[in-house]
């Protein structure tokens, strides 16, 4: 009874799990075992009150079968058919109930009830199934009372209604059991695609971080050495040895650093701890790092009373390398201001230069920026906001603001 049910669902979702696969063997089951009570009662009443016949037997018997094979394969014909397939049924219990007189009651009462229980899950939709037990119940009616003449009828009427209530009430359990079932195994491919989503957007964002990490250690380390390097050279040819050696000197400390810088990000990946040093102290050394490799005058004006967060302390100092960095690379500047305050529970970092500036409409077209995107992606984390004014002959600002609130976060 309950196959046409699942029919309904597996509409909606096509995969149906073992669990809804088994619930529909067994309401097959039980259905075919009561259309086989139905039957071997009708026939043993017919038998012994008004007498069967060869002919009779095999045509009731073969209705029957006709009945239960096309109830085994009701889900491919009410799919396209449906008003055809209750057509058919319907005649052919009427059929059936009018071969065996004595027996018709029983076969109505018992199997139009089953039929009408089929229409919830073929339409599910209350007006066709009402529609569809108005119209069962009227002709169930007129046959009783043809049949047999209004005796039977205060009888067999309200128990006909009686076995529907039961049959219908049934199937709309069953139904909502078997939805509710599908929409807990959607909930679970849902949660598991998420779950996939989110292990993607980690892996991902642990390869951004890597590259960050990488561009801020190795990277500037190596770009710092090679001006160092040019510098040497330069004092060479000009034949200042004395200088020369002090730069070979700074070299030499600046690849100590940038070992150290490249094993603390390795060490950050693994752990996610960072040296408790001052910000403010950071900030100093790599103005003074900046300034020993490049002679550029250093303006600045620090002045932060909060204590700064780990997540803030990382990125800020390596937003202010970049930045120093891409004015010893690329600004030919002479001065270089540095103003860093902590204002209304947020931190103000302004890096100015006098440099020769460049086109940001030109740079955002070019590949290879990395720094930039770092920067960004940096002040993204924190939950800021940057802006970078360039003006070429003229120099470059770039402000950051970002709030002081943010913890230990990775």
């Amino acid at each position: 009874m309950n196959d046409e049910f699942n029919v309904q669902v597996q509409n909606l979702d096509p995969e149906i799990s073992a669990g809804e696969v088994e619930n529909k063997d067994i309401s097959k089951i039980l259905t075919i075992i009561w259309i086989f009570i139905i039957y071997s009662e009708s026939v043993i009443l017919q038998h012994l009150f008004g007498g069967l016949y060869l002919l009779q037997s095999s045509l009731f018997t073969v209705i029957i079968i006709l009945h239960i094979l096309l109830y085994l394969h009701a889900h491919r014909v009410a799919k396209y058919f449906s008003w055809a397939y209750f057509v058919v049924q319907g005649g052919l219990i009427f059929a059936s109930a009018f071969l065996l007189p004595d027996s018709f009651s029983i076969v109505l009462v018992g199997l139009m009830p089953v039929l009408v229980g089929q229409s919830i899950g073929i339409y599910y939709k209350p007006l066709k199934v009402i529609l569809v037990f108005l119209i069962s119940y009227v002709l169930f009616c007129v046959a009783v009372v043809s049949h047999n003449e209004g005796r039977q009828f205060v009888l067999f009427i309200p128990l006909f209604f009686l076995i529907v209530v039961v049959i219908v009430a049934y199937a709309v359990l069953f139904l909502k059991q078997v939805k509710a079932r599908i929409r807990t195994q959607n909930v679970l491919k849902e949660l598991e695609a998420a779950h996939q989503k989110v292990e993607e957007l980690t892996i991902a964002n642990e390869r951004q971080r890597m590259a960050r990490d990488l561009h801020d250690t190795l990277a500037q380390g190596l770009a710092g050495l090679i001006m160092q390097l040019e510098a040497i050279d330069a004092h060479l040819t000009k034949g200042s040895t004395q200088r020369a050696q002090e730069i070979v000197q700074q070299s030499m400390s600046q690849v100590r650093r940038t070992l150290s810088d490249s094993r603390r990000a390795i060490d950050n990946l693994r752990s996610k701890t960072i040296s408790e040093v001052d910000f403010v102290e950071a900030v100093e050394e790599e103005i003074q790092r900046f300034t020993m490799a490049t002679s550029i005058r250093v303006i600045r004006n620090i002045k932060i009373k909060a204590s700064v967060p780990r997540l803030l302390f990382e990125h800020g100092l390596f937003i202010i390398s970049e930045c120093l960095t891409n004015v010893a690379k690329h600004s030919h500047a002479n001065t270089v201001w540095i103003h860093i305050l902590d204002n209304e529970g947020k931190i103000e970092i302004e890096i100015r230069d006098d440099g020769k500036g460049f086109d940001k409409d030109i740079i955002a077209k070019q590949t290879g920026h990395y720094g930039i995107i770092g920067m960004h992606e940096r002040v993204r984390m924190l939950g800021g906001n940057i802006n970078i004014n360039s003006i070429v002959q003229e120099g470059t600002a770039i402000k950051i603001e970002a709030p002081l609130t943010k913890g230990d976060l990775s």
